[in-house]
């Protein structure tokens, strides 16, 4: 048995390193697509969004108000229009990201004790300059505020001055994500579909490729070494969990490192949480590459999975507002667990006991995609001898 199992890794390793296309999935997409991914979100956060101006005003306040704006870091005046038209041909452009108009009656108002209105327009294919160009207005309008607040009190003290414009301090604290950033948010959850993806692609390579190749679409050869299908597929496993235990270090650890995302967890609970997750991946692509028909067919999959994965998981998308169909249809996935683990742990602080739930449902999915590879492997099996018999 430990022979065959020994002689289905030494064919694998053959046949993966031989393969260009699976040498591409299994090793150089894992290695640069992160690297590639990191690096365009590497700001974290954006600044001086170009946006435009209408002032209609034209007073000291309107002035002091845009002067404000422009010199937040999320925002950088580019264009001074004279109406609203002229400006929207620049975002047209993609000149501009963003609008700002100022009312007439803007100053009038403040004047008079009336509250005054100003208008941003924002281009919503950004939904990060939004934010940003949003968070800079609100913030320029409370300073404002409390700086016309403060006008009207002659006779105060500095400390009455400072209670009656701010009579409540806020102090924000952003947990697990302390400069808000986008990297810091998104790119675990992209790491840990990245180890799942590539293997599914690898995988169902060269479940595709053996189809094409023999008679029958058979997966496997007619050898005395294949008549076991648990050794089919631990003799595949094996191969594979090598190669993905030096990937998955490069990607969930080195590459945080490099661009100096958040890691606080302990590398040695991080591992034990991290094994299950990878047997669970492997035991998942080998089932999942018996749907791959053709070579190219994996593509298919890989496209029309990844972005639905991402959102199911609830990383990139509140789980609350996720129906429950979706939520139960997620379950079925690695990713899911291994994405709300791996979060949890890495940037969180959890201990591996604080995401036992995670960590037992992947060797829950391990064992079942385990079992689900041997019956239909065993299948190959049968139909392998049917067809050797008529021959």
């Amino acid at each position: 048995m430990l022979r065959d199992i020994f002689y289905i890794f030494r064919h694998e390793f053959y046949t993966v390193f031989k393969d260009h296309a699976v040498i591409t999935f299994f090793v150089f997409l894992t290695l640069g697509y992160p690297v590639v991914y990191t690096y365009i979100y590497s700001d974290e956060v954006v600044r001086e969004v170009p946006v435009a101006v209408v002032d209609h005003a034209q007073s000291l306040l309107s002035r002091e108000f845009l002067r404000m704006w422009d010199a937040t870091p999320m925002v950088d005046v580019v264009a001074r229009c004279h109406d609203l038209e002229e400006a929207k041909m620049l975002m047209n452009k993609k000149e501009v990201y963003g609008i700002m108009e100022i009312p007439a009656d803007f100053s009038k108002n403040i004047h008079r004790g009336v509250q005054a209105h100003v208008s941003l327009f924002c281009n919503m294919g950004a939904l990060l300059n939004y934010k940003a160009l949003v968070q800079a207005a609100s913030d320029v309008s409370l300073a404002m505020g409390k700086q016309i607040q403060v006008q009207g009190m002659d006779y105060a003290s500095r400390i009455e001055e400072s209670i009656k414009s701010s009579p409540v301090t806020i102090s924000e604290v952003k947990m697990f994500n302390p400069q808000g950033g986008f990297a810091s948010f998104i790119m675990p959850a992209v790491l840990i579909l990245v180890i799942q993806q590539s293997l599914l692609l690898g995988v169902g390579t060269i479940t595709g490729t053996a189809r094409d190749r023999r008679r029958n679409g058979l997966m496997i050869p007619a050898n005395r070494h294949y008549c076991r299908s648990w050794c089919i597929v631990l003799g595949k496993a094996c191969l594979y969990l090598l190669i993905y235990f030096v990937m998955a270090y490069w990607v969930l650890f080195v590459v945080p490192r490099i661009f100096n995302l958040t890691q606080i967890a302990c590398k040695a609970e991080l591992m034990l949480f991290l094994f299950p997750f990878l047997l669970a991946c492997t035991f998942f692509a080998i089932s999942g590459s018996f749907l791959s028909k053709e070579r190219e067919q994996p593509f298919l999959l890989f496209v029309f999975t990844s972005v639905p994965l991402m959102f199911i998981s609830g990383i990139s998308w509140p789980r609350e507002g996720i129906p429950d169909y979706w939520i139960a249809f997620s379950k079925i996935f690695p990713s899911t667990y291994g994405i709300d683990g791996f979060v949890k742990m890495n940037n969180m602080g959890a201990k591996l006991e604080e995401v036992f739930p995670e960590y037992i449902s992947l060797w829950v999915l391990a064992a079942v995609y385990f079992i689900l590879a041997c019956l239909l492997y065993r299948c190959q099996i049968k139909k392998v001898n049917v067809s050797f018999l008529r021959n």
